[in-house]
C-alpha cells in the first residue's frame, strides 16, 4: 500500500470517527431528555384560596358534620367539624408518564386537598375540582393523606412532586432522576432507598401499560382494579383508576344526596 493510500484510508476513517461521535453527542442530549420527566403545571394560587375557601363554606362544613357522624361515631350536633392547614393540590401518576411518552410528567394534577377535623379528632380529606369556571367541592374522604404526605414530601425532597399510584395506594415524591417513596406500599414498590425516573417509568409501564385508556382492560371496565366505581364528581383523571381511599370512606356529594362508600381493593386482572 502507498503512503499516499495509506494516508487517504486513515483520514477516512477519523472522519467517519468523527461523524460518529459527533452524532452520539447529538443523540445523548435527546437520550437525557427522554429520561427526564417534565414538572407537572401547579394550581395557580387563586385556584388553592377558592378551593380552601369552598371547603370552609357553610355547606361544606355542614356535610363534614353529617360525615363524621356516620355510623354513630359522634353526634352530629356536636360535630362543629373545623377547617386546618393549607390546602396542597394532589398529583396522580399520569397515563401519558406510564406509555412512555418523551419528557411526560410523572403525574398530574388531580384535584385539591384541604383537611377538616373533628372535636373528637376524626380528620378528613376535602377534595375540590375545577368545575365549569369554578373551584367546587366534589368529594370527602377519611384521614388526611393528601397532606400528610405533601408535608412528608417536602421534608424528604423538597422542590418535588408529591404523588400517588392509586392501583396500589402508594405515595412518593419525585425531583429530578429520583423517585423516593413516602408510604410501605410504595417501599414494597420501589425499595426503601427510592429508584430512579427510568426505572420507576419501566415498572408502571409493564403494570399498567396495557390497562390504559382505550385498552381492552379499561372497555371491561376493570381499570384501577377496585370493586366499585370511584365517587361521582371525584373520579380521577388520570385515567388508571378512581381518586378514592382504598380501604376507607368516601363521601360523594352530587345533587344534594350525601352516600359513605367503603371501598376494597381486590387484585387487578
Amino acid at each position: 500500500m502507498t503512503d499516499r493510500a495509506y494516508t487517504r484510508r486513515n483520514v477516512t476513517r477519523a472522519a467517519a470517527a468523527g461523524a460518529l461521535t459527533a452524532g452520539l453527542l447529538c443523540l445523548a442530549p435527546l437520550a437525557q431528555a427522554a429520561q427526564t420527566p417534565a414538572v407537572p403545571a401547579p394550581p395557580p394560587a387563586s385556584g388553592i384560596a377558592a378551593a380552601h375557601h369552598a371547603a370552609e363554606t357553610p355547606s361544606t362544613l355542614g356535610t363534614l358534620s353529617r360525615f363524621f357522624a356516620r355510623d354513630g361515631a359522634i353526634a352530629r350536633s356536636a360535630a362543629q367539624p373545623r377547617i386546618e392547614g393549607a390546602t396542597v393540590p394532589v398529583y396522580t401518576l399520569s397515563p401519558e408518564f406510564v406509555a412512555g411518552k418523551a419528557n411526560a410528567p410523572v403525574a398530574k394534577l388531580d384535584f385539591l386537598a384541604t383537611t377538616a377535623v373533628s372535636p373528637d379528632g376524626q380528620k378528613a380529606s376535602v377534595w375540590a375540582a375545577h368545575v365549569g369556571d369554578s373551584w367546587k367541592v366534589v368529594n370527602i374522604a377519611t384521614g388526611d393523606d393528601e397532606t400528610r404526605y405533601a408535608a412528608e414530601g417536602a421534608k424528604k425532597l423538597g422542590g418535588g412532586t408529591v404523588f400517588r399510584e392509586p392501583q396500589i395506594n402508594a405515595w412518593y415524591v419525585q425531583r429530578g432522576d429520583r423517585v423516593l417513596p413516602l408510604d410501605q406500599d410504595a417501599v414494597r414498590a420501589v425499595g426503601a432507598g427510592g429508584t430512579t425516573v427510568a426505572a420507576y417509568r419501566d415498572r408502571v409501564h409493564k403494570a399498567y401499560g396495557d390497562k390504559l385508556p382505550g385498552s381492552a382492560y379499561a372497555e371491561k371496565g376493570l381499570a384501577g382494579g377496585y370493586d366499585e366505581p370511584g365517587p361521582r364528581g371525584g373520579s380521577s383523571s388520570s385515567g388508571l383508576a378512581p381518586a378514592a381511599t382504598a380501604g376507607g370512606a368516601a363521601l360523594a356529594l352530587g345533587l344534594g344526596v350525601v352516600t359513605v362508600r367503603r371501598l376494597r381493593r381486590r387484585t387487578a386482572g
